[in-house]
């Protein structure tokens, strides 16, 4: 066992692991919301990072795959070029700008459309597609900085009216594309150690079972109730990374 990882950490980090993917299950996303800010208590960002990456890797491969029909590769389509794009300005601001600014400015615009969207009974459901260029280019920028985009990409889509059959399926392939290049980066720079490897073989059994039980929960979900935890998770995530 690694010196900066005990057995008492172990499973506190699988219970946080196993309440993050049931949350994913449920909604689609928010995994890393919930775990990175949770697990950095315990454990350094350096490991907590790459883990989730590799298990979000995991579950947007079951999710996409498994409800592949309900995937809009229009949407996917449209938003992927301007991710990329996300991704090349975090790479600039990695170097130019306080991440703590960054990280802060994203939990208050999280907590205010969460609260917008809670108390508002109608939101706009047709978006234009030329709107992913700023959603997208912030969900990749985020998710490059901090690992915790997907509240952008839910936002747009959740506005360009998707069901939530559709919103879970397509969010879910959108990550797949971001964290196969997100695990390859952080395997070619040597983060997958000792300790990330056993977390990753001890939380994979109970993220698995945690998606499973949250996919469920969710199918009995009406619309409006289903947008509604949406946002309250959006809540909960933006004051999660306000505190981190």
């Amino acid at each position: 066992m690694p010196e900066s990882f005990s057995l008492m950490q172990l499973p506190v980090a699988t219970l946080v692991v196993a309440i993050a993917y049931l949350i994913r299950g449920v909604a689609g996303f928010g995994s890393g919301l919930i775990a990175i800010p949770l697990l950095a208590l315990i454990l350094p960002l350096s490991v907590v990072v790459p883990v989730i990456a590799l298990l979000d890797l995991l579950a947007s491969v079951s999710h996409g795959f498994g409800n592949r029909r309900d995937i809009g590769w229009l949407e996917i389509f449209t938003l992927l070029p301007f991710s990329l794009l996300g991704i090349g300005i975090a790479i600039y601001l990695f170097k130019t700008v306080d991440p703590d600014l960054l990280s802060t400015g994203l939990a208050l615009f999280i907590i205010l459309y969460s609260l917008y969207n809670l108390v508002s009974e109608n939101m706009p459901t047709d978006f234009s597609r030329l709107w992913a260029m700023p959603w997208g280019a912030a969900g990749g920028m985020i998710n490059a900085l901090f690992g915790t985009g997907g509240p952008f990409y839910v936002i747009y889509l959740k506005l360009r009216g998707l069901g939530k059959d559709e919103l879970r399926a397509t969010i879910a392939t959108i990550l797949l594309f971001d964290g196969i290049g997100r695990v390859a980066g952080y395997a070619m720079g040597d983060f997958f150690n000792e300790t990330a490897l056993i977390l990753v073989a001890a939380g994979l059994p109970l993220a698995a079972l945690a998606l499973f039980v949250g996919g469920h929960i969710q199918t009995g979900m009406s619309q409006k109730a289903f947008q509604r935890a949406i946002s309250a998770l959006l809540l909960v995530s933006g004051i999660a990374l306000l505190i981190k």
